[in-house]
C-alpha cells in the first residue's frame, strides 16, 4: 500500500479482538477464494481480512449438478464446502499468499465438536491472523443437527475450538433460527472473541418448464442485497445484547451499505456477493468510507458503530 493510502486510511484503521486491520472492510468465505484470485484488482493488503474459502479436515468435492443460481437482487449457491483440505491448504496455499502482507482468516467446518478443535489446533501456525468457525453444518453425532441453530451446540464448538488455538475465534452466526440474540449470547459466553453475522439465508427456486429444483441441492444459501434488511436488523439485535465486536455481513455492496451495518452496532463489515459483480468493490467501500468520514469531520470510523438514533 502507497504511504499517500496508509495516511488516507488512517481513519479506518480498527482493532477486534486484538486483531490490527488497515481498514475495517474484510470479504466473506466463499466470495473471494484464498485473495489471490483478487490480486490484480484489489490492494490485498489494504483489507481488513480475507476470510478464505471454507476449509474441512478432509478434502471435499462438493455438490453435484447446478451450484449457483441467480435471484432477484441476489444469489442462491449451493457449493457443497468444495475444499482441497486442511493439509493442502497449510503446505500449499497458506505459504502462497502470504505474501500479500493480508490478514489471513482461515473459515472452518466440521462435522463433530472433535473436528473443529483438530482444525483449530492445526491453523494455530504463523501466517493466520485468525478462524471463523462456520456452523451452518449438521453435527453427525448429535442426529445431523445443524450446530447453528441450537445454541448449546454452537457454544460447544467455540469452547473446543478455543481450547486449541491462541488465535482470535469469530463464530459465524447463521440468521436460520428462532432467536438470533440467544445464540450470539450462547457464542459469547463460550469465548467467543468475536461474532460474525450474517450467513446466507435457506432458499429454494422451482424451474416451472422442468418442474424440478433448480440447484442440484434442491435449498440452497441465498445472499447478496436483498438479505441486506434481515441482516441490518440482527446485527443491529446483536449489537444489543453482546460485548465482543462484531463484523456486519449481507448484501453489502457500496458505501452507504456498509455504514448501515456500522451504524447499526458492527465495528467492521465483510463483503461478499458483490465480488462476483464488481471484483474491486472492496476498495471502492474503503474510499467511500473515507469520504464519509471526512464530510462529517469524524477521526475514526468508530465513532460512527452502534450510533444509529432510535425514537
Amino acid at each position: 500500500m502507497s504511504q499517500q493510502l496508509q495516511e488516507r486510511d488512517q481513519r479506518l484503521h480498527t482493532n477486534l479482538a486484538g486483531l490490527a486491520m488497515n481498514t475495517p472492510v474484510l470479504t466473506a468465505s466463499g466470495t473471494f477464494g484464498f485473495g489471490e484470485e483478487f490480486a490484480d484488482f484489489v490492494d490485498l493488503s489494504r483489507l481488513g481480512g480475507v476470510m478464505v474459502k471454507g476449509t474441512t479436515l478432509k478434502p471435499r468435492r462438493g455438490n453435484d449438478g447446478v451450484r449457483i443460481t441467480e435471484s432477484p437482487m441476489g444469489m442462491m449457491n449451493c457449493i457443497g464446502l468444495e475444499n482441497p483440505g486442511v493439509e493442502v491448504f497449510l503446505k500449499d496455499t497458506l505459504p502462497r499468499i502470504g505474501q500479500y502482507g493480508m490478514n489471513v482468516i482461515v473459515n472452518i467446518s466440521g462435522s463433530t465438536v472433535e473436528e473443529y478443535g483438530v482444525l483449530a489446533e492445526m491453523l494455530d501456525v504463523e501466517g493466520v491472523a485468525a478462524i471463523e468457525l462456520n456452523v451452518s453444518c449438521p453435527n453427525v453425532k448429535e442426529g445431523g443437527i445443524v450446530f447453528g441453530t441450537d445454541p448449546k451446540a454452537a457454544a460447544a464448538v467455540v469452547r473446543e475450538a478455543k481450547k486449541h488455538t491462541k488465535k482470535p475465534v469469530i463464530l459465524k452466526l447463521s440468521p436460520n433460527v428462532t432467536d438470533i440474540v440467544t445464540m450470539a449470547k450462547a457464542c459469547e459466553d463460550a469465548g467467543a472473541d468475536i461474532l460474525s453475522l450474517i450467513n446466507t439465508l435457506m432458499g429454494m427456486e422451482i424451474d416451472i418448464h422442468t418442474q424440478r429444483p433448480t440447484l442440484g441441492n434442491i435449498t440452497g444459501g441465498l445472499s447478496g442485497p436483498c438479505i441486506k434488511p434481515v441482516a441490518v436488523r440482527m446485527v443491529w439485535q446483536v449489537a444489543q445484547a453482546v460485548k465482543v465486536p462484531i463484523i456486519g455481513m449481507g448484501g453489502i455492496s457500496c458505501e452507504e451499505d456498509a455504514v448501515e451495518f456500522f451504524l447499526a452496532g458492527a465495528s467492521a463489515v465483510a463483503v461478499g456477493t458483490a465480488n462476483f459483480a464488481d471484483p474491486a468493490v472492496t476498495m471502492k467501500i474503503c474510499d467511500g468510507l473515507n469520504d464519509y468520514l471526512a464530510k462529517r469531520n469524524l477521526g475514526s470510523i468508530q465513532d460512527i458503530v452502534g450510533k444509529v438514533q432510535i425514537g
